[in-house]
């Protein structure tokens, strides 16, 4: 779309997340294997028809910098289509991001010379399919001077959310910043109207608002806390769009994957026979970083030399190019790029990060393991929560183990006795 610069927001430190983000940024985060999170927001905007876009970094910004410029590079500066990282500046504070408005503002420079009619600001560490096309349309069709885009939210988790209260025709007359509770959404009791984190700006009006805001020294410098309440307390125009999903199924998807138990559950769905998330529609294509790998590779079926079964196999699972199940067991469970799987090794319900070497042996249930963490053979992981607590392993609310990079080989000793 002509005259619309998008802006993703991507600095965010993702503590929820670690050890997961202790060396990345949260956007960064692998997700089903191939995938980074950042990822379906890139698509959508590419898929939106919309080729100018700006992502803000901040803290431990590498890994995310070196996927955009490896899987993002193909717009053509020509033609005036682009992906950008805008790594902070400090060119008119010298502090970090103070907020997401405190992002946009520290910016301008930046952006203002785009000379873009409107402003579109994105998170860049959601999970979802959208035609951002029909919220623009909207937000220039109704004169809006910002829309924002929403989504129905159980009412027992406004408090993650930004909640909305609306009029008939949309205008929005009440935003609250994550309330401990919230009035219903007209025609349903059990939901309330929450803000994605999706805006779209008249620009001219965007940056006014940002220097103004910039200028109080009781902001929090945050859209949702300050910016849209101050907007509607003045009779601006706010509107609400409500969220077209493009995953064509019978509920709308939209994930926060913000803590380790969402981000294992989310990876998981895509597993299920008719998986929440459709990966395989063709006329909306995830895009990433894809890099040269050989096609996965099954090896060994039959006995081994000890009479045990030896057998390389993987069921209900999403296994990524490079990887090879060498006479091991996979179930249930997502290998990324050049995992290897050894003999007599069993991994279930499981997600392993690229490079993950699994020894002869293993066993390994319920984890997610990072980037080219070698177990040794005879390791286990997920059978005993405490266990693995005393190893240094961070183990949810749910009982999902998470072994971090560079582990050191004696933190993968077994219990004994080994459990059965």
């Amino acid at each position: 779309m002509r005259g619309v610069l998008t802006v993703i927001l991507a600095g965010g430190k993702g503590t929820r997340l670690d050890p997961l983000t202790r060396d990345r940024a949260k956007p960064a985060v692998p997700f089903g294997g191939f995938y980074r999170i950042i990822d379906f927001t890139l698509s959508n905007c590419i898929n939106s028809g919309l080729r100018k876009i700006r992502v803000l970094t901040q803290f431990k910004s590498r890994s995310l910098d070196r996927h955009i410029h490896a899987g993002w590079n193909f717009l053509s500066v020509e033609l005036d289509e682009s992906v950008e990282v805008l790594p902070p500046q400090q060119r008119i504070d010298e502090t970090w991001y103070k907020g997401t408005a405190d992002a946009i503002y520290q910016n301008i420079y930046s952006l203002e010379r785009e000379a873009a009619e409107n402003v579109l600001i994105l998170a860049g560490d959601h999970i979802y399919k959208m035609d951002y096309g029909h919220m623009i349309r909207a937000h220039r069709e109704r004169g809006a001077d910002v829309t924002i885009g929403c989504i129905p939210v159980p009412l027992a988790e406004v408090r993650q959310f930004g909640v909305i209260q609306t009029s008939p025709d949309d205008r929005v007359h009440s935003f609250l910043e994550k309330p401990k509770a919230a009035d219903p959404m007209p025609g349903d009791p059990r939901y309330a109207l929450g803000s994605m984190g999706i805006y779209v700006f008249n620009t001219r009006l965007l940056f006014e608002l940002l220097c103004e805001d910039a200028a109080q020294p009781d902001s929090e410098h945050d859209f949702g806390k300050n910016i849209i309440p101050r907007m509607i307390a003045a009779g601006q125009k706010v509107y609400a769009h409500r969220f077209r999903d493009e995953n064509r199924k019978a509920m709308p998807y939209w994930r926060d994957v913000g803590t380790l138990d969402a981000y294992f559950q989310a990876n998981m769905d895509l597993i299920a026979i008719d998986p929440v998330l459709n990966l395989y529609d063709a006329g909306w294509p995830i895009r990433t970083f894809q890099p040269q790998s050989p096609p996965p590779k099954f090896v060994f079926t039959g006995e081994g030399p000890v009479g045990q079964a030896r057998r390389g196999e993987a069921l209900d699972s999403l296994v990524c190019p490079g990887c090879i199940v060498s006479g091991g067991q996979v179930r249930r469970s997502i290998l990324s790029n050049l995992v290897r799987v050894n003999s007599y090794a069993v991994v279930e319900d499981s997600i392993l990060f690229h490079g993950v070497d699994v020894g002869r042996y293993c066993r390994v249930r319920r984890a997610i393991i990072d980037k080219d963490v070698k177990l040794p053979p005879y390791t286990v992981l997920g059978y005993d929560p405490e266990f693995d607590r005393k190893r240094g392993f961070t183990v949810t609310e749910q009982g999902v183990v998470i072994v971090p990079k560079t582990e050191p080989p004696d933190t993968f000793q077994a219990p004994n006795p080994l459990p059965h």
